[in-house]
């Protein structure tokens, strides 16, 4: 299997060997760019959403499972007079058949319907009517976390760091605010309908109707395709975190990295741990067995973190030191696999096309 490494400094790729638990990396590729997403498309195209100081932010794709990249002749970018601003990053690429997705910073949807030769605005969420109360987090003001159902691409869910989730029964048409059950507070009121700070949504793949949320206050499920979201935090030793990701085998199997506060953004009491549920979130473990438990100062990112698709499943995160952790069987022990990368931004498993 193969995992796609998006660092502050460029792209790595790193591949399982054999049956002992080796690790081979090799890149890096997009060198000097922050690679901040990828994506596995359907027809098994791979894309990188990148970010540079001085060639500003370009979409690449490779059809050698990553070993050479062409650049994208166009970037989504907000209309000149939108008044939104110029395109800072592209935060996350979505797929579904032939159409991608893309979330940027300042916060926008665009679609292309040609592999991304062209894009346009969607702009039933761009210009949505509540869009004065997003703002920007201290991250980004990016929309990210964009999952469109499958089996039903009239369903789409997108979230916008800060202004909460949003979702779409008429394939992008029309927005409603998604946030329902959501505290905030950061906010005048403790349940406000829009100007969330979600950090991260996942939508199981075989049951669209479970995501989860990790908000700038606690952890959310939702069982109704985030029409509504019950709090799951009691359990975790803290409700500020970025990285959560599901178990593509179960609904129920979520992993969950705690941090101490938005003010110190580290693991809590310096202990690097995993935090596991096997019943949706009602309960939770540390699943952290073979992890450094003191000491330890970093933070792990939104995108930093992943699930494969064997069974058990891989889970995998990378952290703001260049620290690469891997569990192959579902968080019961974990091994670092490499160190001294530049910053992870991302990773991605794409196991299934190998």
């Amino acid at each position: 299997m193969m995992l796609l490494v998006g660092t502050s400094k460029g792209l790595f790729r790193v591949f399982a060997d054999g049956e002992n638990g080796d690790w081979r990396l090799d890149g890096p590729h997009l060198a000097g760019y922050s690679v901040l997403h990828t994506l596995v498309a359907p027809d098994g195209m791979l894309y990188a959403a990148t970010s540079h100081a001085i060639w500003g932010a370009h979409i690449y794709a490779s059809t050698d499972f990553g070993a050479t990249w062409t650049s994208l002749e166009a970037a989504p970018q907000h209309a000149a007079d939108s008044g939104h601003g110029a395109t800072q990053a592209i935060w996350y690429l979505a797929a579904v058949g032939d159409v991608l997705f893309a979330g940027i910073d300042p916060a926008g949807l665009f679609r292309s319907d040609d592999r991304g030769r062209s894009w346009q605005p969607v702009a039933g969420l761009n210009e949505h009517p509540t869009r004065s109360t997003w703002e920007p987090s201290k991250g980004c003001f990016a929309v990210h976390s964009i999952y469109v159902d499958g089996q039903n691409p009239d369903d789409i869910v997108a979230a916008v760091s800060a202004g909460g989730v949003y979702r779409s029964d008429d394939g992008g048409e029309t927005w409603q605010p998604a946030n329902v059950g959501v505290r905030a507070e950061n906010l005048p009121g403790p349940w406000p309908e829009t100007g969330h700070n979600v950090h991260r949504v996942v939508r199981h793949p075989t049951m669209p109707s479970r995501l989860y949320r990790q908000c700038y206050n606690g952890v959310y499920r939702s069982d109704d395709a985030a029409r509504s979201w019950v709090e799951i935090t009691d359990g975790l030793p803290s409700d500020f975190g970025y990285g959560i990701v599901v178990d593509p085998h179960d609904p129920d199997t979520v992993f969950q990295i705690p941090e101490s506060s938005s003010h110190l953004r580290m693991p809590v009491d310096g202990i690097l741990r995993v935090y596991r549920s096997r019943d949706g979130g009602a309960t939770w473990e540390s699943a952290s067995e073979g992890m450094p438990a003191e000491h330890v100062y970093v933070t792990v990112l939104r995108e930093a973190m992943a699930t494969d698709s064997r069974e058990p499943c891989g889970v995998y995160f990378g952290t703001s030191g260049g620290q690469l952790f891997a569990s192959v069987d579902a968080g019961d022990r974990w091994q670092e696999i490499a160190s001294y990368l530049p910053r992870v931004l991302s990773i991605k498993a794409v196991d299934e096309l190998l």
